[in-house]
């Protein structure tokens, strides 16, 4: 009897135990419906390329028979080869959004419907920026996707994506929104704010609808985080509202035009912000205008920090190019800066971004001389001036310990402004040195690498 009741008071807590667990699944999203509705409008694509061997093609006689099957195996790589990825219908009457990527020097591209019925694509127009591509194939009454807004989408949010991962047609995969407005490192950039998510996407999804658990898209899979070449639990899509604004784009000229500022910016972090004079970290921090740019006509100077274009907050600097990219070549809005601890608003005509943005780039060399900062700087000349882009400032030459060692100051470094002022020589460098409050950060611009950027001292007490 004993036995039995612990038995019996054992199952019990087994219960007790499972309950909640039970009730955490029944609480699951259920994607069946969804899939159902979905999934006909999703389709796979296959680009077929020339991919050259490299290799110049010699008579098979004169190669031993040793080598042969080497040669023939690069003989066979030279042929057309087929890709594939995933894209999805938004007319009935076949236009075909996906990733540039996916078709990009496609001498082919065949779209498989979901029926099993393929058509040969026509390429409408691409967007290398945005990495989007508009095709087009010729057939009616074809189910298409309901589009949503990846503005409503929220951190947390189940989403579901459809494709064909390693050519495994509709695939469904599932898991919930990370993050979004996530800029990725990039030559073009970081013109997308892309939509970060843990749904497992893999070569082959590229191009193929995010859906929301209204069924609706909220974006493009796009990228994939990965040090193994397959899902690692990052990847980020392409915002449904950033791609219908490059279709309607991509159907009226075949290209995209976007907005363009002219200014190179940087991250404001907490000892910017103090030597700034700012309460919070936040903004993007001007470290360059360029000439002859809207941001130049407008008054936007180096040292300005944007906190508001267009009406639209800029939090992080990542957020600048996403926000002005999306604005016609053009239009006048208004944009807030702060400098020298003040808020100002100017008036900007916004540019138009093009492939090649060029910024332009004397005095007598002086002997180096030490300073509190703990290094030695001298006059540019006017060689250095044009090769380092840097028509303003002095040179680093050696670093000691001290504040500029604390900052990350380096020998190649150019100082051009120190607290907000200009450094012409290096009798203007050491007067604005000897000047600076002890205890309190200031920001200091330097180019590196040809590159302009703030960094804050402080001045040991």
């Amino acid at each position: 009897m004993k036995d039995h009741r612990l038995k019996r008071v054992g199952l019990a807590w087994v219960f007790v135990l499972m309950a909640p667990l039970a009730a955490a699944a029944s609480s699951l999203p259920d994607f069946t419906q969804l899939v159902a509705q979905a999934s006909p409008a999703v389709v796979n694509i296959t680009a077929t390329r020339q991919v050259p061997s490299g290799l110049p093609s010699r008579p098979q006689q004169e190669v031993p028979e040793l080598f042969q099957r080497f040669f023939r195996e690069y003989e066979r790589r030279s042929t057309p080869r087929p890709s594939t990825g995933s894209g999805f219908l938004i007319s009935t009457d076949g236009y075909v959004l996906t990733n540039h990527h996916v078709v990009e020097d496609a001498e082919e591209i065949v779209v498989a419907l979901s029926d099993r019925r393929e058509r040969e694509a026509e390429l409408i127009g691409a967007d290398p920026v945005s990495d989007l591509a508009l095709l087009k194939i010729d057939a009616i009454d074809l189910p298409v996707v309901s589009i949503g807004s990846s503005e409503a989408l929220k951190v947390g949010e189940w989403v579901v994506a459809i494709g064909s991962p390693f050519g495994f047609e509709l695939s469904v995969t599932a898991g919930i929104v990370s993050a979004k407005g996530r800029s990725l490192p990039d030559e073009m950039g970081n013109y997308v704010p892309f939509i970060q998510t843990d749904v497992a996407i893999n070569p082959g999804n590229s191009g193929g609808p995010l859906f929301d658990l209204r069924g609706k898209v909220v974006g493009i899979n796009s990228q994939i985080f990965t040090r193994s070449g397959g899902f690692m639990g990052l990847s980020f899509a392409i915002p449904i509202d950033v791609a219908m604004e490059v279709v309607e784009q991509l159907k009226d000229k075949g290209q995209v035009s976007r907005g363009w500022l002219g200014v190179q910016i940087q991250r404001v972090d907490r000892d910017l912000a103090e030597s700034f004079g700012l309460d919070r970290a936040a903004g993007a921090l001007v470290t360059r205008v360029f000439a002859d740019s809207p941001a130049e006509e407008a008054g936007i100077r180096e040292g300005d920090i944007i906190t508001e274009f267009g009406g639209r907050a800029i939090d992080l600097s990542s957020d600048l190019p996403h926000v002005v990219g999306r604005f016609k070549a053009g239009t006048d809005t208004e944009v807030k800066v702060v400098r020298t601890g003040e808020l100002m608003t100017l008036s900007v005509k916004v540019g138009e971004l093009e492939a090649d943005r060029v910024a332009a780039a004397s005095a007598v060399e002086m002997q180096p001389k030490g300073n509190q900062l703990g290094i030695i700087v001298r006059d540019l000349s006017d060689s250095e001036r044009q090769s380092l882009e840097a028509p303003r400032g002095v040179l680093v030459t050696s670093v000691s310990e001290g504040p500029g060692k604390t900052a990350n100051l380096a020998p190649g470094d150019v100082i051009t402004t120190v607290n907000s002022q200009w450094v012409d020589t290096v009798t203007d460098f050491e007067t604005l040195i000897d000047a600076l409050p002890a205890g309190t950060a200031v920001p200091v611009r330097v180019i590196r690498a040809r590159q302009p950027q703030y960094i804050a001292i402080k001045i040991d007490p």
